[in-house]
């Protein structure tokens, strides 16, 4: 068994702070956010967007991940994406949503107008 000491866990925070992208928006659950995805696709490499509503945050630094889920023909869909991983392109807001719960999985169970959200002004 290895314990970790308290330098070894400053070693491994000042290697992950080089890959933290800080040039993204702070999201929050109930967002409608617009992920593009970088795709390689035999020698090209091409962005492809998912839109959808943030449902999930977890973790933190390096490891922060969100869970996106959209309705696509009837059928939900949920995608998870490390935010600091270098597949992530683009990250944009398009609105955000008034909500009271850490966790919105409560929106699995809904269906059409039901899984609305109320809008946040800022």
């Amino acid at each position: 068994m290895y314990i970790m000491n308290f330098n070894n866990q400053k070693i491994i925070t000042e290697f992950q702070k080089q890959y933290l992208k800080e040039d993204f928006p702070k999201i929050q659950i109930g967002d409608s956010i617009k992920v593009g995805v970088k795709i390689i696709e035999g020698n090209k490499e091409r962005v492809q967007f998912y839109e959808g509503t943030i449902i999930a945050i977890k973790n933190s630094s390096i490891n922060k991940t969100i869970t996106v889920r959209k309705v696509l023909q009837g059928i939900g869909v949920e995608r998870i994406f490390l935010i600091h991983s270098p597949k992530i392109a683009s990250l944009t807001i398009l609105k955000s949503a008034k909500v009271r719960r850490a966790k919105l999985y409560y929106l699995r169970n809904r269906k059409g107008k039901a899984s609305r959200l109320k809008q946040r002004f800022n």
